[in-house]
């Protein structure tokens, strides 16, 4: 494909770009500030970095538009609705060439499931405000592929661990919890295989719901534990749910309001994407063994 466009320059874009940027003859995204577009200008290849923070659009964002055959969206949805769509969805549907679009969202959206099992047939019944207005988000980028006849993947990451951000390195600062909750799951993925999703998706133009999560879903504190042992420093003492709520974020508090443990099944056999890090052991080792947490 010789055209990507991203809305959104965060995290899980980036790593996209570093490792299959080089399919594309142009690269070109969004920042929310003009500070983050000079950094980013300046110290990558990307052919234009433009400026939207959900309000107003910089010139340019249109042209890029026309000419994209593939479009990832990473920005967050508002309780007004998805900003992207509000300022750029007949944009997007008229664009003559694009293929592809793959949106990212979360797992949030499937809500409390007491610890079973759910797949992307599972009925979505979100608690908190973000994962309503991330649903909404959902329904209408689908809405859209379906009245522009273009192809929408919307994939549902869980917990996003990777360089940068990961248990090795909570540890190592100090800042690292082995929270006690029984019968909670979390789950997690490498950013590398959100990477990996991201281009399956593209490749394959693909149309759907796709879940992007490891193979292991476990209590909070096992990667902390695993951490602690590669860096061969005790673990943090464990802390019941019950006294580690008295100082948690009310975001935080809704992640622990939610337990279940979800299925990649469509990921593998649809995408066809094989987990490098099928759980967060072969994650954090492989990030141990590239020097995270040792300095």
């Amino acid at each position: 494909m010789a055209s990507l466009f991203c809305f959104g320059l965060g995290y899980s874009a980036m790593h996209y770009i570093a490792h299959y940027g080089a399919r594309f003859l142009r690269v070109a995204g969004t920042v929310r500030t003009s500070e983050k577009a000079v950094t980013l200008a300046a110290s990558t290849n990307l052919a234009q970095v433009l400026v939207f923070d959900g309000t107003d659009a910089t010139a340019g964002i249109e042209s890029e538009l026309r000419g994209a055959q593939a479009l990832l969206v990473s920005v967050p949805p508002r309780e007004d609705g998805d900003p992207v769509l509000r300022h750029f969805a007949d944009s997007i549907a008229a664009a003559p060439n694009l293929g592809a679009i793959v949106y990212l969202s979360t797992i949030g959206v499937y809500g409390d499931h007491k610890g079973d099992w759910v797949d992307e047939t599972t009925p979505t019944t979100p608690i908190s405000d973000r994962s309503h207005d991330r649903l909404a988000a959902e329904q209408a980028w689908i809405a859209l592929g379906s009245r522009a006849e273009k192809a929408v993947a919307i994939l549902r990451l869980s917990g996003i661990y990777g360089p940068g951000q990961n248990a090795l390195l909570q540890v190592r600062r100090g800042t690292a919890r082995r929270i006690v909750k029984p019968g909670q799951y979390f789950n997690r993925i490498h950013v590398a295989d959100i990477a990996q999703a991201i281009d399956a998706a593209i490749a394959k133009s693909a149309n759907g719901i796709f879940n992007v999560t490891d193979n292991l879903p476990t209590a909070q504190a096992a990667p902390i534990t695993l951490a602690a042992e590669l860096l061969k420093v005790p673990p943090p003492a464990e802390l019941a749910f019950a006294d580690a709520a008295k100082s948690m974020s009310p975001m935080a508090l809704s992640f622990y309001g939610e337990s279940k443990r979800v299925r990649n099944d469509r990921l593998v056999d649809e995408l066809g994407v094989t987990l490098r890090y099928p759980t967060y052991r072969e994650g954090l080792r492989a990030l141990f063994a590239s020097g995270e947490g040792k300095g």
